[in-house]
């Protein structure tokens, strides 16, 4: 089992910049690709970014050149650094995991937090 603890989101106006991280528990936490999927109200849940345990990065094409996502050295921890934030991307963030990469970036994940809002204002 994998437990993720999503933390780092809140309300910023647009043009700023947040950093979200996930730290992840578990027997076999370092084994899995992490990533972040997001939800807007009204939306369909949406794939953000991902990377593998080799250190592998997809994108959402919505948020390249935007968006990073990186890993700490154990692979326990992910995070997200969000810039040039637009309206756009207000939305639940959602920490993912999954066994198998390709599974993030087709939005399917084995694991999920409990999520984060991020907010930004006009």
């Amino acid at each position: 089992q994998v437990q993720l603890v999503e933390s780092g989101g809140g309300l910023v106006q647009a043009g700023g910049s947040l950093r979200l991280s996930c730290a992840t528990s578990g027997r076999t936490a370092d084994y899995y690709a992490m990533g972040w999927f997001r939800r807007a109200p009204g939306k369909e849940r949406e794939f953000v970014a991902s990377i593998s345990r080799s250190g592998t990065r997809i994108y959402a094409d919505s948020v390249k050149g935007r968006f990073s996502i990186s890993r700490d050295s154990a692979k326990t921890t992910a995070y997200l650094q969000m810039d040039v934030l637009k309206a756009e991307d207000t939305a639940i963030y959602y920490c993912v995991a999954d066994s198998f990469h390709p599974h993030l970036s087709a939005g399917r994940a084995d694991y999920w937090g409990q999520g984060t809002q991020v907010t930004v204002s006009s």
